[in-house]
């Protein structure tokens, strides 16, 4: 462990930074993590990551990557606010890992007691929805299993699914597992709320924001015009129930 500040080039040259081969910066300011990337980089520095969390940093990133000179941004608030929607697009889902920046995802599915998917091998199941869709592997109890086309599905398999989102979507509509969420109840407006919110909107479903400070509530009116926000007390049951919160498909905290 080094005291010090880690904008400061002394500081860096005692920790080792110039024969570095990467330097992350997680420090309580944005600003202060691009400046310390960008002095690592110059100081030699192979590789640095950053954590950006402000939205307006964040937007134009891709700009400023190449005079800060980062190999990437992490923003844990984005990334937390893509796992939640994920989860309200896919709700049958026990699982979702993304690869690619997004474009690849691993979906973990539970094969319920009464379905129809019990019985059927993976090559009827091609056969019959046409989809392109890679079943990797199957969790049976204790046991994992690699599956070829004559593996036969059985009630309370989890099938570890691959595919894009848009083919993942689809193989859940027509197994009758999928329902287009219209309406979606977010409580609070900080930076996970907005980012969810923008992601919802661009899809086309109704957000509703509730947070309890009226000056953030100002500012996600202009943010997210299309969103209704509201500012009240999220752990009022009168609020909530004012809102909709009975007719919602996800309510999110």
């Amino acid at each position: 462990c080094i005291t010090g500040d880690g904008a400061d080039a002394k500081v860096q040259k005692e920790a080792g930074v110039p024969g570095a081969d990467l330097v992350v910066a997680c420090a309580s300011t944005d600003e202060l993590n691009m400046l310390s990337c960008l002095l690592a980089k110059r100081l030699g520095a192979k590789h640095t990551i950053a954590r950006v969390r402000n939205p307006i940093y964040y937007q134009q990133i891709d700009l400023l990557k190449e005079d800060l000179r980062l190999s990437m941004a992490v923003n844990p608030e984005l990334a937390a606010a893509f796992e939640i929607s994920r989860s309200i697009l896919l709700p049958d889902t026990a699982k979702v890992e993304t690869f690619m920046k997004g474009k690849v995802e691993m979906v973990e599915f539970i094969v319920k007691e009464r379905s129809h998917l019990g019985g059927v091998s993976l090559a009827e199941l091609y056969r019959k929805f046409q989809i392109k869709v890679l079943v990797c592997a199957v969790r049976r109890g204790s046991e994992v299993i690699i599956p070829n086309g004559d593996f036969v599905i059985h009630d309370g398999d989890r099938l570890h699914i691959v595919a894009s989102h848009k083919y993942i979507e689809e193989f859940f509509h027509l197994i009758g597992k999928r329902k287009e969420p219209k309406n979606i109840l977010v409580c609070g407006g900080g930076k996970v709320g907005y980012y969810l919110a923008k992601q919802l909107l661009t899809m086309g479903i109704d957000v509703k924001i509730i947070d309890k400070n009226r000056e953030r509530c100002e500012e996600l009116s202009d943010l997210l015009p299309k969103a209704t926000i509201i500012c009240g007390e999220g752990t009022d049951q009168d609020v909530l129930m004012e809102e909709g919160v009975n007719w919602m498909d996800s309510f999110v905290t």
